[in-house]
């Protein structure tokens, strides 16, 4: 199974998690917020992973991946042509990651956040874990 866990507060993040949902055919990328439960324990198996800062997270076949690395692998799921952003791997993971983090530092000025995780419309809800 592949999860990617994201910031459920976050406009941005849920914004890419519609993107992907719409995106992924074969329906193979489930979802749960990094503040969920589901989260706390999935990170809590890898311990080097628990105390993550705030960043997307790909667990996919007992692997853990954040940042861009984790981004990248998602896209692999993704219809053509978002699947080709796969190639990014190339780029070493140093810029990458640079590239990611400055948007991460201001997705929420850029964006705004929520006050509470994102609930998903019944049509999605398959897609959530609990």
């Amino acid at each position: 199974m592949t999860i990617l866990l994201f910031d459920g507060v976050c406009n941005f993040c849920n914004g890419i998690v519609q993107f992907i949902i719409e995106r992924d055919p074969r329906a193979r990328i489930r979802f749960a917020p990094l503040q969920s439960d589901i989260a706390a324990t999935l990170l809590a198996s890898h311990p080097d992973r628990a105390n993550l800062p705030d960043t997307v997270v790909l667990v996919e076949d007992g692997q853990v991946y954040v940042r861009s690395t984790a981004a990248l692998r998602v896209a692999r799921h993704l219809r053509f042509p978002w699947s080709l952003a796969w190639m990014f791997m190339v780029v070493p993971r140093p810029v990458r990651d640079w590239v990611y983090d400055w948007i991460a530092r201001h997705r929420y000025a850029w964006f705004g956040k929520r006050d509470t995780c994102m609930v998903p419309t019944p049509d999605i809800t398959n897609r959530f874990l609990k």
